[in-house]
């Protein structure tokens, strides 16, 4: 009985006191990506300075072109639907441990099995060859990721470099087809494939010009939320993300965890390419390969691999994004140069996750 006291004691003393305390972690995951991204506007500044421009004229108009209007925010929203998608398609897998990062294969993947379902629907209803598209998109992403899930689980190869280099896979068949079996003969210029109809486009969000790939995306991370953290399956899968081993002794089926995640997480990226395919080109060309997969690395890793923090973070990125043409106007920048930007912001990412549980004052102790 003694002991049982002192050890209640003893735990009473080491639970966290006060506001800091209790809600010191979730002040970390805002705190902590929110000073790498500060950290890494002012690098791009000094960057910036140093080909003779002012750093606060590139904030005011990164601001501007992103956020300072109706048009930039629209434009900020079109760019950050399919960032929702594939950065879903690296914070799932996530979950389990694992790095995936052939979002980009994926969309392309997606975009093409969308498109050959809509060609190979050329009399049936728009509804229906869009609920096909989505389909086919998503069935055509999710194997995609799930052979890089498969190779992990039966051949033990690394998730990272299977997905990366499936991305170039993806490529090669994107050319492959658009310029040869699935080529429109009247794309001389630049090769794609038959337009699927502008019937079957999805169009835009009543009263602006945001197309409903937001709306789909915005719907896909909830989901996914709701999954990992409100679900059995979601426990499942955090238990064996956390201890793989501990997860195989009390009985859980990692190898089914990991495909299924795995297909979930390569069917979000799935139907960004559909969305990309039915709400901008109309068709399948090499536009499609537009790095949204790569940069939704960033946004799964600026989010802490949360699927509902994935939103804020797409939309901050997407307006990120969006301002490269206002700063080449004004400034005279490339339009490349936020990728430079995106470049620094992921490196002082990955170097503040070793902060983590290291700042005192937020540990709640006096």
């Amino acid at each position: 009985m003694t002991s049982e006291v002192a050890d209640s004691v003893e735990a009473a003393a080491a639970a966290p006191t006060g506001f800091l305390g209790r809600h010191g972690a979730t002040i970390e995951y805002i705190l902590i990506p929110g000073a790498a991204l500060a950290g890494a506007l002012v690098v791009f500044g000094i960057f910036v300075a140093l080909f003779g421009k002012n750093p606060l004229d590139l904030y005011f108009y990164m601001y501007q072109g992103a956020f300072g209007t109706w048009f930039s925010w629209q434009n900020t929203l079109t760019r950050a639907a399919p960032l929702i998608l594939t950065a879903l398609c690296t914070a799932l897998p996530a979950q389990l441990g694992m790095v995936i990062i052939g979002g980009e294969g994926a969309l392309l993947i997606g975009a093409l099995s969308a498109t050959s379902m809509a060609l190979a629907m050329p009399s049936a209803p728009p509804l229906a060859v869009q609920f096909a598209m989505a389909a086919a998109g998503m069935t055509g992403g999710g194997l995609w990721i799930m052979l890089s899930g498969g190779l992990r689980q039966y051949r033990g190869v690394n998730e990272t470099i299977s997905s990366l280099l499936l991305v170039y896979v993806a490529l090669a068949i994107l050319n492959h087809l658009v310029e040869g079996p699935m080529r429109d003969p009247a794309s001389l210029n630049k090769p794609s494939t038959r337009e699927i109809g502008a019937a079957n486009m999805i169009g835009s969000i009543p009263g602006t010009e945001v197309h409903w790939g937001l709306v789909f995306g915005v719907i896909a991370a909830i989901a996914c939320y709701v999954l990992i953290y409100h679900t059995t399956f979601g426990f499942a899968a955090r238990v064996a993300g956390g201890n793989i081993r501990a997860a195989k002794i009390v009985g859980l089926s990692v190898g089914n965890l990991i495909l299924t995640i795995c297909f979930l997480a390569g069917s979000c990226a799935g139907l960004a390419g559909m969305v990309e395919v039915a709400a901008v080109q109309g068709r399948t060309n090499a536009n499609l390969a537009a790095g949204y997969g790569f940069t939704g690395i960033l946004v799964a890793f600026l989010a802490r691999q949360n699927p509902l923090a994935v939103i804020p973070v797409a939309i901050l990125i997407g307006g990120i994004g969006a301002s490269g043409g206002l700063l080449q106007r004004r400034l005279g920048l490339p339009d490349a140069s936020v990728l430079v930007l995106q470049g620094i912001i992921f490196v002082f990412v990955l170097a503040s996750d070793a902060l983590y549980g290291r700042i005192g004052f937020l540990k709640g102790k006096p």
